[in-house]
């Protein structure tokens, strides 16, 4: 397997984001050997996702905020999108992200919660969970399970989050990579 030792992904959590979207972003973007660092909001590294598993984040956000990334991702999940949208250091970092040209995305929740109020999301396609979809402007609302349009990527929910997360390493490493992951999960 050749190694991406040279790219970065931010995964940052919260209190309560979606326990499979969490757990198959990590997995995932770590399986095509991207530097993964999941970063905590909270004022504690240890977790409670949504359904109740623990988790441990490697650092906390307000340590790692003046890294560069090639990607930053949110999971979805309530209450836990909600209080990504509400963080402002990781607003200002998202949006320092879309700037810069490089990708953001978000699952389920988090692109109405999190991405919509950080701003970045201004003339672009994307989705989110459907029921969210009310909570949007200034977007345009596909009905897909995972859309990219740029450097932003955005995806559904939790049904979603395998396909999502190998976007993002297609998006980072190319169809090649993309393929030699699924292939190595049996993904049909």
């Amino acid at each position: 397997m050749q190694t991406q030792p040279h790219l970065q992904a931010l995964l940052a959590v919260a209190e309560g984001v979606e326990d499979l979207e969490t757990v198959t972003l990590i997995d995932v973007l770590r399986r095509a050997e991207i530097k993964t660092v999941v970063a905590s909001i909270e004022t504690r590294r240890m977790i409670t996702l949504a359904r109740g598993t623990r988790l441990t984040a490697d650092t906390m956000l307000l340590d790692v905020l003046a890294q560069d990334y090639d990607l930053i991702v949110l999971p979805g999940g309530m209450p836990g999108a909600q209080r990504l949208g509400e963080h402002e250091p990781l607003g200002e970092k998202v949006r320092e992200q879309a700037k810069a040209g490089r990708f953001f995305a978000a699952i389920c929740a988090s692109p109405a919660m999190a991405l919509q109020p950080f701003g970045v999301l201004r003339q672009r396609r994307m989705t989110c969970y459907p029921s969210f979809s009310d909570r949007l402007s200034g977007c345009t609302f596909v009905d897909q399970p995972v859309v990219v349009d740029g450097n932003c990527i955005t995806a559904q929910g939790p049904g979603s989050a395998l396909a999502f997360a190998l976007t993002l390493v297609e998006q980072l490493c190319g169809k090649a990579k993309r393929n030699e992951i699924a292939k190595a999960m049996l993904v049909g």
